[in-house]
């Protein structure tokens, strides 16, 4: 057992080290490594165990590089630390250094404490308005400390579970919103991953089938000051302060290694972890904002700069600033907080927030770009499952299709389009015919796999899915903001009800779009996502901004799961799985398949095959994709957005394995050669046998 600092701490010289930034800790003491290329000088600053008392102050011996950097024998786990960083106050020329504040290291493992909302965080008078004069108060009782954190942890043999993209089915949830509401997780587990990692969670997604589960934020955030002054507070957590360590609000214990034992837990039941990842921005806001760790400890190097005044930021992101990832030692910070995740927390993936600044250069995004070079070349995280939010606010920011291999990207074209044709907009078929077979136009190219797109018709982001077939129209009453907030392009329809309805034929209606787009979403080409709760018809009341609800609002409602989808969703990822339906190159026309991509044509209600005239028929609801799996079944997949109609089936001896017309869509009848598809539904026909090779020969649009 280490000693508490003594009066006489010092710097061991000779064990010092510049190669592993942040707080490390050997066995005998442990090295503190701080990046700051502009500074003059860091002071490494102790605390007692609360974080409320400074103990010791002490100057880093020695710098290399911009790394500055001490070894302190007798210094081990749970020590709580923080710098002061001297240097220009230069707001003119980018330099806003204050030793008035204590900064929080950005290679942190955990924290200690929380930010105490006070002016005195800011590094200039923020009363004044003037960021030209310093701020002298001292921030330290109002900051949230690093910790020192013990690395040891017995993995049992754990290991990444590498699930290949062609057999996942992802589940969007939150640490908090998942399990707050769960009658049979423990009260003290909830909101933790204590409780995310509990039995009743993980029997709920093994039930479903899903072999991924995507977090949001983990990484510790702020509790933005202008949603707490309204009583709310941060929910998703897209604000972030520390790229390692995890929010100390979903630690039960308040250690790290709660995080590891709920990914070893996913991993036994052969669940991944993904983490919804933003290194986009940080958590400080623009120029005026707080000086909290980045700003504090080089804001020319961490953060772009406006090329017309490096007074200000170059805001890419809509929130102030933008982390500077073409900066080696930013990328590096980046890179090292992912294989952090992967090679110490053994998390299997990461979604990228707001992709397309990630890839911003001089001369715009590039996807040959520095960070995804880096990324591609890196023998530890081109092994794991990256995907991209492909936009950001700026200008070209709209990337859907545009990042490299082994990136997938979430495909908000999947959503749009599914959304549209099932509330029957005109001329949608086409459309739709591009997203059963995984977005061919905007994924095919480069060598790109048939998995590239990650389909979704709901996300954290935007209407459930059952607040898509409840309302017309956004309800953000509850944050506060007028309803100003959230976008109006939500592609949904009430069913001739605004919000809940006891009217049983509204239900119905309701439940049958809703399965109808669950089928969509897991009958297509690409990688499926849904959000956590529309298994079970999750409402948020009409909010389609829930940012700021961490509570009943956002919660996932456990108490009256709607049984007609959960079965759906089962039986639909069992039948993907069956029939192996996704595959990873993308479909041919009849004659010209390659590899094991599906083989396709589509059909017209008559039974024949579409012409250019059928594409062109906005009036035309019903439509059939007839696909032959290479060394799997042949499928035909109907899709009827209208009444209900007949169509005609190819030769051959079909049996009806699905339809969504029923609460329990799987089924296993003999079909007629005419078949009667009902209103608002999906009908999958397994072909048991068929007269000759008739997709062969001929060829078709595609």
């Amino acid at each position: 057992m280490l000693k508490r600092p003594s009066p006489d701490l010092s710097f061991d010289r000779e064990s010092a080290h510049a190669d592993a930034l942040g707080a490390e800790f050997d066995g005998q003491g442990t090295n503190f490594a701080l990046f700051s290329e502009n500074a003059t000088r860091v002071e490494l600053c102790l605390f007692d165990d609360a974080g409320r008392t400074e103990t010791h102050r002490l100057d880093l011996p020695a710098m290399e590089g911009g790394i500055w950097h001490g070894f302190l024998p007798g210094i081990g786990p749970g020590q709580v630390y923080g710098y002061r960083v001297h240097g220009p106050y230069d707001p003119a020329n980018g330099h806003r250094f204050n030793p008035n504040k204590l900064l929080l290291d950005p290679y942190a493992r955990e924290l200690r404490g929380e930010i105490a909302w006070d002016n005195a965080l800011h590094g200039y008078v923020v009363e004044t308005g003037d960021d030209d004069t310093p701020d002298p108060r001292d921030s330290a009782p109002f900051m949230p400390k690093g910790v020192v954190v013990d690395p040891d942890f017995d993995w049992e043999a754990d290991s990444a579970l590498h699930t290949r993209w062609q057999d996942s089915l992802i589940y969007e949830a939150h640490v908090r919103g998942l399990t707050m509401a769960h009658p049979k997780v423990p009260k003290a587990d909830r909101g933790t991953f204590q409780g995310l990692a509990s039995r009743p969670v993980i029997d709920h997604l093994e039930a479903l089938g899903v072999t991924a589960i995507e977090l949001l934020p983990v990484h510790a955030f702020a509790n933005d000051r202008f949603l707490q002054e309204k009583g709310l507070s941060n929910y998703w957590g897209y604000n972030t302060l520390s790229f390692f360590a995890p929010h100390a609000r979903y630690l039960k214990s308040g250690h790290i290694r709660e995080v590891k034992e709920a990914v070893r837990r996913f991993h036994a039941a052969g669940i991944e972890v993904i983490l919804d990842v933003v290194y986009n921005h940080t958590c400080e806001g623009n120029e005026k904002g707080t000086t909290l760790s980045f700003r504090g400890i080089d804001n020319a190097s961490y953060y772009l700069l406006s090329p017309e005044s490096r007074r200000h930021g170059f805001d890419t992101t809509g929130t102030g600033n933008t982390l500077n990832v073409a900066h080696p030692m930013v990328l590096r910070m980046v890179l090292d907080s992912l294989r952090y995740w992967v090679q110490v927390m053994h998390v299997d993936g990461f979604r990228f927030d707001l992709a397309s600044t990630l890839g911003r250069e001089a001369t715009g995004f590039e996807r040959e770009g520095a960070f995804f070079a880096a990324m591609r070349q890196d023998p530890i995280l081109n092994r794991v499952k990256l995907i991209a939010e492909p936009w950001d606010v700026g200008e070209g920011g709209y990337q859907v299709g545009g990042f490299p291999w082994p990136f997938r990207e979430w495909n908000d074209k999947f959503r749009d389009d599914t959304r549209g044709f099932w509330r029957k907009d005109a001329g949608k078929i086409p459309a739709m015919s591009e997203r059963l077979l995984g977005s061919p136009v905007q994924f095919r190219h480069s060598q790109r796999p048939a998995t590239s797109s990650v389909n979704f018709v709901a996300a954290h982001d935007g209407f459930t899915l059952w607040d898509t077939v409840s309302f017309n129209d956004k309800h953000n009453e509850a944050n506060g903001e007028g309803n100003r907030d959230g976008h109006g392009n939500n592609l949904s329809d009430n069913m001739g009800v605004e919000g809940p309805s006891d009217d049983p034929r509204v239900v119905e209606s309701r439940e049958r779009r809703a399965r109808a787009m669950l089928a969509t979403l897991l009958l297509s080409q690409g990688v499926p996502m849904m959000l956590a709760g529309d298994e079970m018809g999750q409402s948020q009341d009409g909010n389609n901004n829930a940012y700021a609800q961490d509570n009943e609002i956002a919660w996932i409602d456990w108490s009256a799961p709607r049984e007609g989808l959960l079965s759906a969703v089962r039986d639909l990822a069992a039948f993907r799985r069956e029939a192996r339906l996704a595959r990873l190159r993308f479909a041919s026309a009849p004659g010209e398949g390659v590899g094991d991509g599906p083989i396709a044509r589509w059909l017209h209600p008559e039974g024949r095959e579409m012409t250019e005239g059928d594409w062109k028929d906005a009036g035309l609801r019903l439509f059939g994709a007839d696909l032959a799996l290479p060394g799997g079944p042949r499928l035909l997949i109907l899709l009827n957005a209208g009444d209900a109609a007949e169509f005609a089936l190819p030769e051959g001896l079909w049996r009806l394995r699905i339809d969504t017309a029923r609460e329990g869509v799987a089924c296993d009848e003999p079909a007629e050669p005419s078949t009667s598809v009902d209103w608002q539904s999906v009908q999958v026909f397994w072909c048991e046998e068929a007269p000759g090779d008739d997709m062969a020969e001929g060829a078709s649009p595609l």
